[in-house]
């Protein structure tokens, strides 16, 4: 399950640099279920799958902190919306890394960590998109939002509404970013299990900070959106 408890509160037994976190994605195999853990500076996402029949089980993240224990605030979960809110307190973290090999223990899991990819890590929103020729801007600060998160060559996007609760898709995998060509590997996606095993490849540039992306979407539709840092 993604989400255990409503929230806990319990004598933490905690063993970790905070650096060791930051900016890393982690994954635990089990019953050939795969759960992905992506962590940036300060939002985090979490991704549960079985990869062997193009199954996607469920989804949850928010914020994350780490500076009194560890927590997570949640803003959207696909299996039960009555969560998003709440704060979830854990024990028995522990993270060990060295020379970019790491193993953590959360939540009774044992995560191995994915190896690190600078290019693109963050968390972004979808700021822009084109629509018929025309670039359609959004408002980031807006509770619906399209985030997607990228760290140790692991990335997700979810699309959803805090105000509402609301969870619309979300779809993820692993990328490589080179000489402006980036590249998606699909592991899972809600809305179309039939996209799962295909390789997208788009071409990028960063322009005052934000990030454009060009390509062609699973179906073969032109693609050009503009993503921005997420602040808060």
């Amino acid at each position: 399950m993604i989400m255990l408890n409503l929230l806990l509160f319990i004598f933490l037994n905690i063993s970790y640099n905070s650096n060791e976190l930051i900016n890393s994605s982690w994954i635990s195999e089990f019953n050939g279920v795969s759960e992905v853990r992506i962590y940036t500076d300060k939002f985090f996402s979490i991704a549960q799958y079985d990869i062997s029949n193009n199954k996607f089980i469920g989804t949850s993240g928010g914020i994350y902190s780490i500076d009194n224990g560890y927590y997570e605030v949640i803003e959207f979960n696909s299996l039960d919306s009555s969560f998003v809110g709440d704060t979830i307190y854990y024990n028995n973290i522990k993270i060990n890394v060295k020379n970019d090999i790491g193993m953590m223990e959360l939540d009774e899991k044992t995560f191995t960590k994915n190896p690190d990819e600078k290019k693109l890590t963050g968390s972004w929103l979808m700021s822009g998109i084109e629509r018929r020729g025309e670039m359609r801007m959004r408002d980031v600060n807006r509770p619906r939002k399209t985030m997607k998160l990228l760290a140790g060559n692991r990335f997700q996007w979810i699309a959803y509404d805090t105000s509402k609760k609301g969870f619309y898709g979300s779809g993820g995998g692993t990328y490589t970013a080179k000489n402006g060509n980036y590249i998606e590997n699909i592991e899972f996606f809600s809305r179309d299990s039939n996209t799962v095993g295909k390789s997208l490849e788009f071409n990028f540039e960063i322009k005052e900070g934000n990030w454009h992306h060009k390509g062609f979407s699973s179906k073969g539709d032109p693609k050009y959106e503009i993503w921005t840092q997420r602040k808060q």
